[in-house]
């Protein structure tokens, strides 16, 4: 009986320094080594959560140990050295993150291990279970019709935590009410939930597949809303946490389909949901074994770790700062050119548009790895791959503003953003879209897939910069559509990094946005973050041409909207504030008419108005 407690224990053991390796273990690798973290417990007694013994095994707490892993790599030899130093000094922030879950994972471990370190701890497990299984009908049920055919309990187990309808969270309680030890139905359950994940996946990219799951996706695409959009860093971490937190509607199957959704890499997808599922299974372990007080004391412990690791390595945002910070003389402009246009890889390619908007539009995070350098307000340009069907020459330069700030929507200074509708033409004739006249550089950017290579040029412009000497400068942004992008850089700079723009700016930003209906707005939930904790300083309106009418009673356009605060603005501008216009070109025509008939009804001369915005430096215009 002594060896059987202490196997027992050593399983346990390894099941938490199991969940602590997930989160590295599993990470994409293109370097040539890797590091696995083992935590081991100390003085921890396993009690057997179906019989009152317990056994004590003595370890380490918290003893790090890192193990080198060769492995093989397609990247070059001056690549793979920085690497390897960036991963000596662990400065990565996604390394940070990883490794922020494996902890995560092994606190909990460690909680439930210790939750069975009395005789009174198996009693209220056992009372758990029974409280568990009253409302697990489905997992019972599913579990002595397996047990009929004579089938062994842990791969009835495994099978029952594959299943869609009670997947692990459901599996763990029937696996200790089968008479199994936790030490057993943890790891099991994890494999269980894992396999079909990884077929699933890959299922997903198939065509067929796609349209015979639609009505399925449809649904987690509203249930994986809030993974979030652009970094993948932060997708990473919202999608673990959708699969670990065990709530109606969460899950590995639900957040497999929301990484597709997502568009992100598979092998990123699977780390990230088999540290969820991993988070989910010690979570479950614990309302088992210790009913709700468990669960609740995991979730605290979740939470306080989040917590204490990211206050513990905020860091600022200033290394990509000039000196001082608003000194534009050092601008990069043009560093690469059509003859030697730099290759970037594409991170991640994403609808960020609802089903009625009119077209799609789709935000794209180019992977740069710090070698393309460039200001808020600059734009790409992007070389179509192939040549034109009428002379056969390569496809001429498209440019696209930037919609990120000089660090990257993961704030590591080495990607970009672009934000892109897809440009198509519909023929009266044909009654359809006519594919030989669609946007041939939109198409190639909203179909790309990760790992695809772009060739850029750029950075180019500098009429959309920030004056940023004066912090005091109100900014006002009009945008139409896609236009929306270079505004995305100012307020995430502005509002959102801990810059030294950010924290000397006490002026204000007031967005305006037109778009044809609600589901075409861009980007809404991160300016509805930055007006929720910067009211005072951020001002946000919107135009929506089929959904809002204008004073006259026609539809609301953008300088319809601008129109309705001409008096507010007008005052700004007198007072050096600076007026940002960035969109089709379309939209200019109908913005100087309502100006020219504001300066009117103020007595205003509007071409001298005008001149002297210019000549201050106070007007900047990108349309396209």
């Amino acid at each position: 009986m002594r060896s059987v407690s202490l196997l027992r224990t050593a399983a346990a053991a390894a099941v938490a320094a199991l969940f602590l390796s997930s989160a590295e273990a599993f990470v994409p690798r293109t370097a040539t080594t890797t590091s696995l973290y083992a935590t081991t417990i100390q003085n921890v007694r396993v009690v057997d959560p179906l019989r009152h013994g317990s056994s004590m095994m003595k370890m380490n707490v918290h003893t790090p140990t890192v193990i080198e892993m060769e492995m093989s790599s397609s990247k070059e030899e001056g690549a793979l050295t920085d690497y390897e130093s960036l991963t000596t000094k662990m400065h990565g922030r996604r390394t940070k993150v990883f490794k922020l879950m494996g902890k995560c994972a092994a606190m909990l471990s460690v909680m439930m291990l210790a939750a069975a370190s009395a005789p009174q701890s198996a009693v209220a497990a056992k009372k758990s279970v029974e409280v568990a299984t009253e409302h697990l009908h489905v997992g019972q049920k599913i579990a002595n019709y397996f047990r009929s055919f004579g089938l062994p309990d842990v791969g009835i187990l495994a099978l029952i935590s594959a299943l869609p309808v009670v997947e692990l969270r459901g599996a763990v309680p029937v696996g200790v009410w089968m008479g199994l030890p936790i030490a057993t139905v943890l790891p099991v359950c994890v494999l269980g939930n894992m396999v079909p994940i990884l077929l699933l996946l890959p299922l997903l990219r198939m065509e067929w597949v796609k349209k015979l799951m639609d009505p399925i996706l449809k649904r987690a695409e509203k249930k994986s809303q809030s993974l979030g959009v652009g970094s993948l860093e932060k997708q990473w971490i919202s999608l673990a946490a959708f699969v670990g937190i065990p709530l109606p509607g969460t899950g590995a199957w639900t957040g497999a389909m929301g990484a597709f959704l997502l568009n992100m890499p598979t092998t990123v997808a699977l780390s990230s949901i088999f540290t969820g599922v991993c988070m989910a299974g010690v979570i479950m372990s614990a309302i088992t074994l210790a009913g709700r007080t468990g669960g609740i004391a995991a979730l605290a412990a979740l939470f306080f770790v989040f917590i204490s690791e990211f206050t513990k390595s905020s860091t600022k945002q200033d290394f990509l700062e000039a000196e001082p910070y608003w000194d534009q003389s050092n601008v990069p402009v043009n560093v690469y050119k059509n003859k030697s246009p730099f290759v970037g890889k594409v991170v991640s390619t994403k609808r960020i548009v609802g089903p009625k908007a009119t077209g799609e539009t789709c935000h794209i995070i180019i992977d740069h790895e710090g070698d393309f350098p460039y200001w808020e307000g600059q734009s790409w340009g992007v070389i179509p791959p192939g040549n034109r069907e009428k002379d056969g020459k390569p496809h001429s330069v498209r440019l696209y503003s930037i919609a990120s700030s000089r660090y990257g929507d993961d704030m590591s200074g080495k990607t970009g953003s672009l934000c892109v509708r897809r440009a198509t033409y519909w023929c009266p004739e044909l009654q359809a879209e006519d594919p030989a006249k669609k946007g041939v550089c939109s198409n190639f950017l909203c179909d790309t897939k990760p790992g695809d290579e772009v060739m850029m040029t750029g950075p180019a412009g500098k009429v959309m910069l920030m004056p940023e000497e004066d912090p005091k400068t109100n900014y006002i942004m009009v945008a139409t559509g896609t236009g929306i992008a270079p505004y995305r850089g100012f307020i995430r700079r502005l509002f959102v990094e801990d810059t030294p723009a950010a924290n000397a700016y006490k002026g204000e930003a007031w967005l305006f946005l037109g778009v044809a209906n609600s589901d075409a707005l861009l980007y809404d939930d991160e300016w509805q973050s930055v007006l929720e904790s910067n009211s005072d300083q951020f001002r946000l309106d919107y135009a929506l041409s089929r959904e809002q009418t204008n004073k006259k009673g026609g539809k609301m356009y953008i300088q319809d909207k601008v129109e309705e605060y001409a008096d507010e603005i007008f005052s700004k501008l007198d007072s050096g504030a600076h007026i940002y216009f960035c969109g089709l070109k379309g939209m200019m025509p109908g913005i100087q008419d309502m100006l020219k008939e504001v300066c009117a009804s103020k007595g205003i001369e509007f071409d001298e108005w005008l001149k002297g915005l210019k000549k201050n430096k106070q007007w900047h215009v990108e349309v396209y």
